[in-house]
């Protein structure tokens, strides 16, 4: 086989190894989350944590590790994602660490296998991810923001992906068989431990935003379609500069490295500071308006989406300074261990960003500093570069045909995103409007379990024209990186509107709408704990206007939120009220709110029982409508698939 040709069996190898791993890790996080935040209580099974930090066992090793163990650990992470992708949360959080551990164990080992063969330099594993990267996107943008090879058919596609790397797999060792060795060299433990941590910190930034371009148009409210359309062409356009015969990167020095870093890494920080609220102490300054967007906010997100390549360019001269130095096993087990270490560090700050109500101590410290998170591993990835040399720098030729393969991703990516976007059509003449709030505990049922499409099915069996949702903020590595808002309005061809911006930190709350949404907004409520917001909007429905609410108070329903809201409705007509509003009948907060408002439930069925003979005293999810509005019909609807029912209300006129 020529040499030529070789680079592709790899490719393909490495390329559906990097998905699977930034699928598993995807899997893994969230179903820890899911399972031990969402669920009844914390369990053992978190305890699957542990698997971050297999490459530990490295350390242990006094010998080489055989090509059969590196084999058997490839095939793991590529039988691991085919099989969790197949299971309930437990048995994800089970299958997909063991998958995201033995990836975290091969990586070094290839790398090791690269330092110990005539000729290798490590670009195959660059390139393999940037592929990988390419069709994690794709996988997402088929499908609302939600991987496609999640559920349903979309699962045989994770088994024929694991078939072609197999293949891919057996061609490489029939190589591997004809390759000379070469003597093993022990490498500098400082440079390697860096440049291993740098490593790392290109795979987190990557894991938490760049493989679901969805996560960074919720955390500006920028168009969903013109962010990916800027990634699929900022891909493309590093692979034409890799495969460009005149190879202008190989007119890349270190400083202009450290350049390019240096302005991704700010680009990405302003991106998110631009929306980053710093929210004031005092109760008197809310309810506090979400800033206004101008163009000059989407500045440093077009400079970050064109700029991020160079996160897959370190990763490639991180890799061949790895190769060419030949560091031991157990030299790149501890570099790796440190990287693992970060890694995880590194999940859990951006968790707390949302949590850090429930975690003492250490979590109120990342309140308002979602930026933090990211500028972290940006400075880690450009301090790593330092220790890269020039003849680093100087990349071997890439054959043509990465370009067909990346250019026929990136337009199939952006058609997906097209074509799969809800289309609303005009609604019909009506004398009602049919409103549902339903907390959709992120996509997870009672139980938590994935429940999106089982929740799907209750909004289109309820068939409401307006839906307000709560703790829909999905685009963070807790949620899996979904979208879960877009997935709903696609599916329901309903206008949306998403709400607080990620970075904001809220549990999240949601507006979908049969009628364009009008003058959408959002305000936040002063917050002790879990900071919470409202949308306020308006519909106009056959010439009549509604302001629209969508809330989600914090624990207990604290009355400062409620009265909050109250300031905002006072004085407006035609008022519907909706949420998750943390507070029963029984409260002052409910009090107070009737003076305002009415209680759909109770305009409907005066004493307080339907006519299935269902009260719900306890009930904390309520519609609010003005004084006067005739109530037509209302209905809780209970069932596993969230652990809040659903209120479904009709109004008339």
């Amino acid at each position: 086989m020529g040499e030529s040709k070789r680079p592709v069996f790899e490719i393909a190898l490495y390329s559906v190894l990097f998905l699977f791993f930034f699928q598993l890790v995807t899997d893994f996080v969230a179903a820890i989350y899911a399972f031990g935040l969402l669920a009844t209580s914390m369990t053992a099974e978190i305890a699957s944590v542990v698997l971050f930090f297999t490459p530990l066992l490295l350390l242990a090793l006094r010998r080489k590790l055989p090509r059969a163990a590196i084999t058997a650990l490839v095939v793991a992470v590529l039988v691991s994602r085919p099989v969790e992708a197949m299971l309930d949360v437990r048995g994800q959080m089970l299958v997909s660490g063991i998958g995201v551990g033995c990836f975290l164990l091969a990586l070094p080992a290839l790398l090791w296998k690269h330092g110990q063969e005539e000729g290798g330099d490590g670009l195959s594993l660059g390139l393999g991810l940037l592929v990988g990267l390419a069709l994690a996107i794709l996988f997402r943008a088929l499908n609302s923001g939600v991987d496609l090879t999640n559920d349903g058919w979309g699962r045989a596609v994770n088994w024929a992906l694991a078939a072609v790397a197999a293949a891919a797999l057996r061609r490489r060792e029939a190589i591997d068989d004809t390759r000379s060795a070469i003597s093993d060299a022990r490498g500098a433990m400082g440079k390697t431990l860096g440049l291993c941590l740098g490593l790392t910190a290109v795979l987190v930034l990557l894991y938490f935003a760049f493989a679901s371009p969805n996560v960074i148009a919720r955390w500006t409210g920028a168009d969903y379609r013109v962010v990916v359309a800027l990634v699929a062409l900022a891909l493309v356009a590093l692979v034409w500069l890799l495969t460009s015969p005149r190879q202008p990167l190989a007119r890349l020095t270190p400083a202009l490295l450290l350049v390019w870093n240096a302005l991704f890494v700010l680009a990405m920080t302003l991106t998110i500071l631009a929306h980053q609220i710093r929210f004031p102490a005092d109760p008197a300054a809310y309810p506090l308006a979400e800033p206004p967007v101008t163009s000059l906010h989407h500045i440093p997100l077009v400079l970050m989406l064109l700029s991020f390549p160079v996160l897959l360019v370190d990763f490639l001269y991180i890799a061949r300074a790895l190769v060419a130095m030949r560091p031991s096993l157990r030299l790149l087990g501890g570099g790796f261990t440190l990287g693992a270490l970060f890694f995880l560090l590194s999940v859990f700050a951006q968790v707390f960003t949302t949590v850090y109500d429930y975690i003492p101590v250490v979590g109120p410290f990342f309140r308002d500093r979602f930026w933090l998170v990211f500028l972290v591993p940006g400075v880690v990835v450009t301090l790593s570069m330092l220790l890269v040399r020039r003849e680093a720098l100087a990349l071997p030729k890439v054959g043509r045909v990465l370009v067909d393969v990346v250019s026929l991703l990136g337009v199939v990516t952006v058609a997906g995103v097209l074509l799969t976007a809800a289309r609303p059509p005009a609604p019909p003449a009506q004398t009602s409007l049919r409103v549902l709030t339903y907390n959709v505990q992120q996509g997870y049922s009672e139980d938590g379990q994935e429940s999106l499409e089982g929740q799907l099915r209750v909004m289109r069996q309820l068939d409401a024209d307006l839906i307000g949702l709560q703790e829909s903020d999905t685009n963070r590595i807790a949620g899996g990186n979904m979208d879960l808002v877009r997935y709903f309005a696609d599916r329901l061809d309903m206008y949306s509107y998403y709400g607080p911006k990620t970075v904001a930190g809220t549990f999240g709350i949601a507006l979908l709408s049969r009628y364009p949404i009008e003058n959408a907004r959002t305000f936040y409520m002063a917050s002790e704990g879990e900071q919470t917001a409202t949308i306020a909007a308006r519909v106009t429905v056959d010439g009549r206007t509604f302001n629209v609410f969508v809330t989600h108070l914090g624990n207990d329903g604290p009355l400062v939120q409620q009265e909050a809201i109250l300031r905002e409705v006072r004085g407006l007509a035609n008022v519907i009220a909706m949420g998750d509003f943390n507070f029963r009948p029984d409260t002052e907060q409910y009090q107070r709110t009737v003076a305002v408002l009415d209680d759909a439930w109770l305009l409907r069925w005066p004493d307080g029982t339907d006519d299935e003979g269902h009260s719900f005293p306890r009930r904390i999810d309520h519609v609010f409508v003005s004084p006067g509005t005739v109530v037509r019909d209302a209905r809780y609807w209970t069932g596993p698939e969230s652990d809040h029912p659903a209120l479904v209300v009709e109004v008339g006129w």
